[in-house]
């Protein structure tokens, strides 16, 4: 039987200038040691999980404001991780697409509020839309669990 690890025990921060780490509200990288299970994520908006396809316009109502549909995002992501027998600290690796980056702030603020301290390796990118009018963040992540 494999012995149970937590992910504090695989997992660490790199810091290049320690001294400054406050600074940054994410770690420049974080390293994983040892076998582990990668659990990548798709990438979550605040459209509900389960939707029809081809898209209705009605199954993709979108809050108005960058916080509310972080939160959404965020929830999704959570229970997915939770239905794996995760939490949001298990999260090595996330990209947050925005389609106006003037609300990086509002989605930053977001993401602390579900990530505490913990600071997984992180990106944000400017695109010029998402797949579903209305979408102004998407997010995608990815987890490490220890065997």
């Amino acid at each position: 039987m494999t012995e149970s690890r937590r992910i504090e025990d695989i997992t660490r921060a790199t810091q290049p200038i320690p001294e400054r780490s406050a600074e940054l509200p994410y770690s420049p990288a974080v390293v994983v040691s040892g076998p582990v299970d990668l659990v990548y994520l798709s990438g979550m908006t605040a459209a509900p999980l389960y939707h029809s396809h081809p898209h209705i316009r009605e199954e993709h109502f979108h809050a108005p404001d960058i916080e509310t549909q972080t939160r959404r995002a965020m929830d999704k992501i959570r229970l997915i991780l939770e239905t794996e027998g995760l939490t949001v600290r298990h999260i090595v690796k996330m990209t947050k697409y925005l389609t106006d980056m003037r609300d990086q702030d509002g989605a930053s603020q977001v993401v602390r509020e579900y990530l505490g301290d913990w600071k997984p390796a992180s990106t944000t990118i400017c695109v010029h839309c998402l797949n579903q009018p209305g979408a102004r963040i998407e997010i995608d992540v990815t987890a490490a669990r220890p065997r």
